[in-house]
């Protein structure tokens, strides 16, 4: 990894990028905030087209600002005959290019075009199969729901349903049911869902909205990571201009990323911090300060060594939500130190990625709050910088494409994900220097089988857990009551859900046999079974 100043010396803001000509083939999301809205932006992202969001109090001035080439209009929460239900801007439908409405979506456009949107005797949550409406004779066939295989599975989750189509609409699919799944009004290029086409869940979801793209609306699919990373970085160049930005840099794959980047729009004004924190997996405080104190240099790379801080502050503690908070908090007061020591330092750029944003704070709707990130919800009001996150609206995969894009190596792009409070959270309890050294000799015994099974990059992470749980073993002729560790491995695309792995058994009863025999204090080795949801991943 090279480094080098990329920013001219006359470097000027760049223009807003949504009044440039090809965002007029971009799509604008409009988020009634469901959790999904976020996976419809990356449905059409995969699909190769730009897309942005913005909430449904701002979309009309967003499609005067950039006429967009197609609207999407997301699911949500609420019921459109509430009195305070988020409404559909007229602004949206007199652009005249297609719309696709998305379960509430589609409800809001039935309404507010003279149809009938009522409560539903029997709500539908979870999958269904649609029954495709037999194309009547003479008509045009249904260029949404085209080319599905079978009866195509997909995922339900409403109260209301669609009483009467708007007129001019005509009924496409419904459920096994009878309810309305699937409506076109051809001649307006208007179209809508029931179910969620953007979700896992619907296999052909992918599909069906690239039938909308490309099929209806007849977008190029020209959005790539390249461009990406290059408006990222015009994005970061106009928003911090000449000031000096702070990183703060894990080693992991998304604060590596955000750091390649920023060092590509800004150059030297850039500063690294890697704190130490003392609940890093084993070696890898090492490897941070090899790799990126090369790479950056002694003026662009400081290292912290925190440790002693944080587990003071972490003694005693056992609450999951009070840990994440604590370490947050002593995070935020290491880079406070550091910045005053940085001339100029007006920014802290963080790696956040949107699966931390949603789980973390309510995301322009009434998501619910999971979990706490320390590295989500800005900063203390005395401190005078302001955060900068240029990944923000990227899901893991989409970072690590950029990460390849910004010439990082493998061995940082391909890293399986870690949590910014780290270990601190994989011991279930109190969180002591004993501890942590029982679970890092675990943990690197669970990800040195998974390398020698060849499994590191289809498992999407896996590591062990400390339990606060002792039970009676032999061991030799001997009576044990010693600690317990769970193992814990995931498939998933995006950190929104997982399921739990399949792992081999020999390569379980490896893991398990190496850590009892070299992990003191541990009889032990339970295997995680639990999907996310109902489970997250992480298990505090």
């Amino acid at each position: 990894m090279t480094v080098s100043d990329p920013r001219p010396a006359d470097a000027v803001s760049a223009p807003d990028l949504r009044t440039t000509p090809d965002v007029r083939n971009a799509v604008l999301v409009v988020d009634f905030g469901s959790q999904y809205t976020q996976l419809i932006a990356r449905r059409v992202r995969e699909a190769g087209v730009r897309c942005e969001i913005v909430p449904f109090d701002a979309a009309a001035e967003a499609a005067r600002a950039w006429p967009p080439g197609a609207v999407i209009l997301s699911g949500g929460p609420a019921s459109v005959s509430d009195h305070d239900a988020p409404d559909l801007a007229p602004t949206l439908l007199a652009l005249g290019v297609p719309v696709l409405g998305i379960c509430y979506g589609l409800q809001v456009l039935t309404r507010d075009l003279g149809g009938a949107v009522q409560p539903s005797l029997r709500r539908e949550y979870g999958r269904a199969v649609l029954q495709l409406t037999p194309v009547a004779e003479g008509a045009a066939p249904d260029r949404l729901l085209a080319g599905l295989e079978g009866a195509p599975t997909v995922w339900m989750s409403h109260g209301d349903h669609v009483a009467v189509p708007a007129p001019g609409f005509v009924v496409t699919a419904r459920s096994a049911d009878g309810v309305v799944a699937a409506v076109a009004d051809p001649a307006r290029h208007l179209y809508g869902v029931q179910f969620h086409p953007e979700v896992v869940h619907t296999p052909q979801g992918s599909k069906i909205i690239e039938n909308f793209l490309f099929g209806i609306a007849s977008l190029p699919a020209d959005w790539t990571p390249a461009r990406f990373v290059d408006e990222a970085i015009e994005r970061v160049r106009a928003e911090v201009g000449e000031a000096r930005v702070v990183c703060g840099l894990s080693g992991g794959v998304d604060s590596a990323v955000a750091a390649a980047l920023l060092h590509r729009a800004i150059g030297s004004a850039l500063t690294c911090v890697f704190v130490d924190n003392g609940l890093l997996r084993a070696g890898e405080a090492e490897d941070v300060v090899s790799v990126f104190g090369e790479a950056f240099g002694p003026e662009g790379f400081v290292h912290v060594d925190a440790r002693e801080q944080f587990l003071d502050a972490l003694a005693g503690v056992t609450d999951p939500e009070t840990k994440r908070k604590i370490i947050g908090r002593v995070f935020v007061e290491v880079f406070e130190a550091v910045a005053k020591g940085i001339p100029d330092a007006r920014y802290l750029a963080q790696g956040t990625l949107y699966p931390d944003v949603i789980e973390s704070v309510s995301v322009r709707g009434p998501s619910v709050v999971i979990k706490s990130h320390h590295n989500v919800g800005g900063l203390p009001e005395r401190m005078n910088l302001k955060v900068v996150e240029p990944l923000r609206a990227l899901f893991k995969d989409e970072a690590r494409a950029a990460g390849l894009e910004l010439g990082l190596p493998d061995s940082i792009v391909w890293r399986q994900p870690f949590p910014g409070p780290g270990l601190g959270i994989r011991i279930i309890g109190a969180v002591t220097p004993e501890r942590l050294v029982t679970l890092r000799a675990a943990d690197l015994i669970v990800r040195e089988e998974m390398k020698a099974a060849g499994l590191e990059r289809e498992i999407w992470q896996g590591f062990a857990v400390l339990l606060p749980v002792q039970s009676v073993g032999v061991m030799g002729d001997a009576r044990t009551y010693e600690d317990t560790v769970a193992v814990r491995a995931v498939s998933s695309l995006d950190g929104m859900t997982a399921d739990w792995y399949p792992m081999p058994h020999a390569v379980l009863g490896r893991m398990s046999t190496r850590i009892i025999n070299e992990v003191n204090g541990v009889n032990r080795v339970v295997y995680d079974i639990s999907s996310k949801p109902p489970a997250t991943i992480e298990w505090e």
